[in-house]
C-alpha cells in the first residue's frame, strides 16, 4: 500500500506518518520510485502501536523511541523491557535533596522490606515514589502519604494479573510489545478507573449520589 492507503487504514494523517518516519519510529517502506514507497501490514501494526503509546499512553517521542527499540532488540528480556517501559512512563525532574527527600527514601525502603518486594533503587518506581512522598510532605499531604500500604496492597493485587496478561511464551517480540503496551496503557486505564471511583465515593459522601438518583 502507498502512504495514502496507510493513512486511510490507520486514521493517521500523512503528515504524522512522515514525521514518524523522520523520527525513526516507523521503519521506511520499500522504495518503488525516488518519491514513493510501499508499506505493508507490519507498518499498520507499528503505526497503531506508536499512536497508542503517544496519544493514549502520553509518552514523549523520545520515550516512544526507547520503548520501540526494546521491542525490536532480540537481546532485551521481558524483565528488562518492563523496566524500559516503566522508565518511559515515569519521567521525573531533577530531585530536591532535603530532609523530606531523606525521609521519603527511608519510607520507600521500609515499605519494600515490609512487603518483601524484590526491587531496589534502580527501579524507576523507586525514584518516583520517593519524589512523590517528599513532595507530599512539603505540601502538607501527610494523610495521602499515610496511604502508602493501601496503595501497595492494591498494586500487589493488580501486578500478577498484568504481568500474566502480557506474556506470550511462544513469541518473544509479541511478548515484549504486549509488555510495554500493557505497562503504558494499563497505567492510563488505572488512572481512569481511579478517577471514576473517587468521583463515586465523593458523590456518596456529599449526598450528590442521592440527588443524582432522584434527578
Amino acid at each position: 500500500m502507498r502512504i495514502g492507503d496507510l493513512s486511510r487504514e490507520t486514521g493517521v494523517s500523512v503528515a504524522s506518518i512522515k514525521y514518524y518516519l523522520r523520527e525513526g519510529l516507523l521503519p521506511p517502506g520499500e522504495r518503488t520510485s525516488p518519491n514513493q514507497a510501499r508499506y505493508d501490514e507490519a507498518h499498520v501494526r507499528r503505526l497503531r502501536l506508536i499512536r497508542a503509546l503517544v496519544d493514549v499512553g502520553g509518552l514523549s517521542i523520545a520515550g516512544t523511541r526507547t520503548v520501540l527499540a526494546a521491542v525490536e532488540d532480540p537481546h532485551v528480556s521481558l524483565h528488562d523491557a518492563l523496566g524500559t517501559a516503566q522508565a518511559a512512563v515515569m519521567t521525573r525532574t531533577e530531585p530536591v535533596e532535603d530532609d523530606a527527600a531523606a525521609r521519603a527514601e527511608q519510607a520507600v525502603a521500609a515499605l519494600i522490606e515490609r512487603r518483601g518486594w524484590i526491587t531496589n533503587e534502580r527501579n524507576p518506581g523507586w525514584r518516583t515514589a520517593v519524589d512523590v512522598l517528599a513532595t507530599l510532605e512539603r505540601l502538607g499531604g501527610e494523610k495521602v502519604a499515610g496511604l502508602l500500604d493501601v496503595y501497595a496492597e492494591a498494586m500487589e493485587a493488580v501486578a500478577p494479573h498484568e504481568v500474566e496478561a502480557v506474556v506470550v511464551d511462544e513469541d518473544r517480540e509479541r511478548s515484549v510489545e504486549r509488555m510495554v503496551v500493557g505497562i503504558v496503557l494499563g497505567g492510563a486505564l488505572m488512572t481512569a478507573l481511579r478517577g471514576m471511583a473517587e468521583a463515586s465515593v465523593s458523590a456518596h459522601r456529599s449526598g450528590q449520589a442521592a440527588a443524582d438518583r432522584a434527578g
